[in-house]
């Protein structure tokens, strides 16, 4: 059996409003270099919210560790602090400005919970199924069919046409 190798990005930070924007941005970042960009609303919106609750409710400090792997077709964000205490979904009054966090989690998520982290913290997560990818298939022309279309079709475009089978390419920051 072929096993696939995990993927795994670990950040650390004090949870502070300022800080929580640039985790968003890392999530993000390294789901585009993974080509997972169909998940980044929701890992942003899900790791947003967790270390949210980690700004408003840990004790005895904001200290926390988040962490995303993707596993064969699963990527899960976690998020790892010092407080205990294990938090529990609310239901929020219509006009409350806050208490909603862990329902958008469960909302935008395949599946999430919370786990003990030793004597003094917790592990709070969840997951989001990944997209398989779809490789097409090469298209093989013979011999006497490549050699036509280089003929007709200049390769370099300088008869100002796009040539007909010109590869995409893209550029990833790594």
């Amino acid at each position: 059996m072929i096993s696939q190798p995990s993927r795994h990005c670990t950040v650390e930070l004090q949870a502070l409003p300022s800080r929580i924007g640039q985790v968003r941005r890392i999530v993000s970042a390294q789901l585009r270099y993974w080509h997972l960009d169909p998940l980044i609303d929701r890992a942003a919106l899900g790791v947003t919210e967790l270390l949210s609750n980690v700004h408003r409710h840990a004790q005895p400090d904001k200290l926390c560790t988040v962490e995303i792997e993707l596993l064969l077709d699963r990527l899960t964000v976690s998020v790892r602090d010092h407080d205990p205490r294990l938090p529990e979904v609310r239901d929020a009054d219509p006009t409350s400005t806050c208490g909603r966090g862990l329902s958008m989690v469960a909302a935008v998520s395949e599946s999430w919970g919370v786990r003990p982290d030793g004597e003094s913290g917790k592990v709070v997560w969840f997951t989001l199924p990944a997209p398989t990818p779809v490789v097409a298939a090469p298209v093989r022309l013979s011999y006497d069919t490549a050699r036509e279309t280089t003929r007709r079709q200049p390769l370099d475009g300088r008869d100002g046409h796009r040539p007909e089978h010109a590869p995409a390419r893209s550029a990833v920051a790594g």
